[in-house]
């Protein structure tokens, strides 16, 4: 009986998927990255602007899609210091993809229902 992994063949399309999906999967980064897809934003902005999330997760979250590439974090010497954070031309890749989405809202949305927030801080 012989074993394979991963390595021991050619990835497939629903392989490669799966790691597409794991780079933006997670309750809260779509919801950075559709708001870093309209501009530079400041850690403090970011927070105030996605109620329900913690300061842990927010910075969690952007230290992911930091490493993945698809967010750059710019850290500016002055006192207090300042950190912006704005999307990476392969994450402006994803933007058809994101007005996809959003036609689709604009279509659907009204049928999904509304689900109240059991997690995180609450909005303000």
């Amino acid at each position: 009986m012989e074993i394979y992994t991963m390595t021991d063949r050619t990835p497939t399309m629903q392989d490669e998927m799966r790691r597409a999906f794991s780079m933006l999967s997670g309750k809260w980064k779509l919801e950075i990255m559709w708001l870093l897809n309209e501009r530079v934003y400041r850690f403090g902005e970011l927070r105030k602007a996605i109620p329900g999330i913690t300061q842990h997760m927010l910075t969690a979250q952007l230290r992911e899609l930091e490493a993945d590439g698809l967010i750059s974090r710019t850290i500016f010497a002055e006192v207090p210091p300042r950190v912006e954070y704005e999307m990476t031309e392969k994450a402006r890749g994803l933007g058809p993809t994101m007005q996809a989405l959003a036609a689709w809202w604009g279509e659907y949305g009204k049928t999904v229902p509304v689900r109240p927030s059991t997690r995180g801080r609450k909005p303000l």
